[in-house]
């Protein structure tokens, strides 16, 4: 089994975020609301509930990784959460919820699209990452479309 290691939203970023209302990598304004449904914290991993509060923001998943950016809508909880530990697996309140594995090679190369829910996660994520030209898998939801977090081997630098 290949160990993995989850990347949650930098703490720098979340927490800038919430103190400045805006996203630090683009300038763009960030809005805070009350959920109205269900939404990951894309830095503790946990749900955010109907009637917490939550901010929306611009983030960009492959900032000092790749050149190319994909920048796209994320939320946070607006209060401070503590991040995801990287060594936590893959979140447990995220596996019933539908996700898009999207498996990537160095140079942001799209080398494999696998669509997960409950218990075909973990084998999933295994497969990919046993693939040598795999680097890292972004996990976004497959309802909305937007990144929720990174895997990555453990190893991996």
């Amino acid at each position: 089994m290949i160990p993995i290691r989850v990347v949650a939203m930098p703490t720098e970023i979340a927490d800038s975020v919430r103190k400045n209302q805006q996203d630090p990598q683009y300038g763009f304004p960030a809005h805070t609301s009350v959920a109205k449904g269900d939404a990951p914290c894309r830095h503790c991993l946990q749900m955010i509930s109907p009637g917490m509060k939550q901010t929306l923001f611009t983030y960009d998943p492959f900032a000092g990784t790749e050149r190319l950016p994909l920048p796209g809508p994320v939320y946070v909880h607006m209060e401070a959460c503590e991040r995801y530990p990287e060594d936590g697996g893959y979140p447990a309140e995220l596996r019933n919820s539908p996700r898009t594995l999207n498996a990537y090679a160095r140079g942001r190369r799209l080398v494999a699209q696998e669509y997960v829910e409950g218990e075909n996660v973990d084998a999933t994520v295994q497969r990919l990452l046993a693939r040598p030209e795999v680097e890292y898998i972004h996990v976004r939801s497959t309802t909305a479309g937007c990144y929720t977090f990174r895997v990555e081997r453990a190893t991996s630098v």
